[in-house]
Formats: C-alpha cells, structure tokens, sequence
C-alpha cells in the first residue's frame, strides 16, 4: 500500500494502518462519534485486531494520528469484496469513516477516503463503493463519489 505510513505536510498527523496500541491512543472513544461503540475489552480488542489482520490487505482500517497529543483523530475501514461476476472481479467497500470532532475541517476526512479508495483500486476493485446519510452527500461527492441506486436496510 503506496500511502501507508505518511504524513500530511505541515502537521504532526500521521496516516496509517489500525495498530493494536491504537486502543489506548482513544481510537474506541473516536468512534464513538461515529455510532454505537461499548466497552470492549483489551482481550476482545486484541482477539478482533487479529482475527482482522488475518484478512491482510481485503479489510485495512485506516487511521490518522496526531503525533503531538498521541490520539488517534480520524478513521476509516475498507474490505474488499470477491465476485464471480466482472471476470471474478472485487469490489471496494468504505465504511466507519469518522474525524474527531476537534479536528474537522482539516480535511482529514477526505485524507481517509482517498487513502481507503487508492488502496481499493492498488487492490484491482473495479469500483468503490460507500453508504452515508443525506448530511454527508456533499462531502463524498467532494471525495469523487457520486448518487447511484439507493440502499435498503
């Protein structure tokens, strides 16, 4: 992956892959932000960072660390998905994406996405996709993605 660990140029923010010290650098109070997030343990942190990192490079969760304070401020996951159809082709699926509320405006946010979106095209997807609420249409669309089909839960 051709932008892990890099820095954003002028600050002390680091863009990386999800590493197991990250509990401890507020990556669960992050997403906390972003949706329902209860406690986990450190065992169940560990037993779930692992059993994710066996899928090597088809699921990366991506985070940005302020060197500085050492908290973890922006996040976002990506996992590849593999079809039959499209020659066996795979698809690229964002998710979980989330700045800390402190640092919005920094354009972290489209740092992850772009992060998560090259990784996706480095990986061969034939295209990317994401799901997100009417609020954040026009910061994907800043990010390159556009409306197309409409999801049903």
């Amino acid at each position: 992956m051709e932008n892990s660990n890099s820095s954003i140029e002028g600050n002390n923010l680091r863009v990386r892959k999800l590493e197991l010290s990250d509990k401890s650098k507020g990556f669960l109070e992050l997403l906390r932000q972003l949706t329902v997030c209860d406690s986990v343990s450190d065992k169940e942190f560990e037993d779930r960072f692992k059993e994710i990192s066996m899928y090597g490079d088809d699921h990366v969760i991506c985070v940005i660390e302020d060197e500085i304070s050492g908290k973890i401020i922006a996040s976002g996951s990506v996992f590849i998905e593999k079809k039959f159809i499209r020659k066996c082709g795979k698809v690229g699926h964002i998710e979980d994406v989330v700045v800390d509320a402190g640092s919005r405006g920094m354009q972290l946010g489209k740092k992850i996405v772009g992060f998560l979106a090259d990784h996706a095209r480095s990986m061969g997807c034939y295209k990317v996709i994401l799901d997100c609420s009417d609020e954040n249409k026009v910061f994907y669309e800043k990010c390159g993605f556009k409306k197309k089909e409409i999801q049903m839960v």
